[in-house]
């Protein structure tokens, strides 16, 4: 019972920076332009 009562808290822990580093992440605006990002790789540049 004792690795339950280290174990559970440190979990809980780890899903509350978990779910604040995603929130971070919305707020950033890293999930704006999903699709932006696909079309570079395929883009070539000739300015190089």
């Amino acid at each position: 019972m004792s690795p339950f009562l280290i174990l559970v808290p440190i979990s809980i822990l780890m899903g509350v920076v978990g779910l604040c580093a995603f929130l971070w992440s919305m707020k950033d605006g890293q999930y704006e332009d999903l699709d932006g990002a696909a079309v570079r790789v395929l883009l070539d540049d000739e300015d190089e």
